[in-house]
């Protein structure tokens, strides 16, 4: 990303140059640009949560404090999601290991 030194707005190339979409201000693009910038690798699936109704929960942490509503089962794949606002606590999903229901536990 490059900004503009006039006017300090995000500049986005056309050809050879960048232009300031702002003031108009335009300045060369060198062979040193790509220097000036970091490109990071894609973001790993190991540390993504998935809660729709597809998810697979298996291999995530157990809980075994919890039953189950439906067969009554005591241990519990799950997952933690900020549902709400960053003040309030997260929600915890579970997926029993027996039968497969799913549920949700405000704190």
């Amino acid at each position: 990303m490059q900004f503009c030194e006039e006017c300090g707005s995000m500049m986005k190339t056309e050809g050879d140059v960048w232009v300031c979409g702002s003031c108009g201000h335009e300045q060369p693009k060198g062979d040193s640009d790509a220097e000036q910038f970091v490109s990071t690798e894609k973001q790993s699936d190991d540390d993504v949560i998935e809660t729709e109704e597809g998810a697979n929960f298996e291999g995530k942490p157990t809980a075994k404090d919890v039953v189950c509503d439906e067969c009554g089962h005591t241990e519990a794949w799950y997952t933690i999601k900020q549902t709400g606002s960053a003040d309030e606590p997260p929600t915890r999903f579970f997926k029993c290991q027996e039968c497969g229901h799913r549920w949700r536990e405000y704190n």
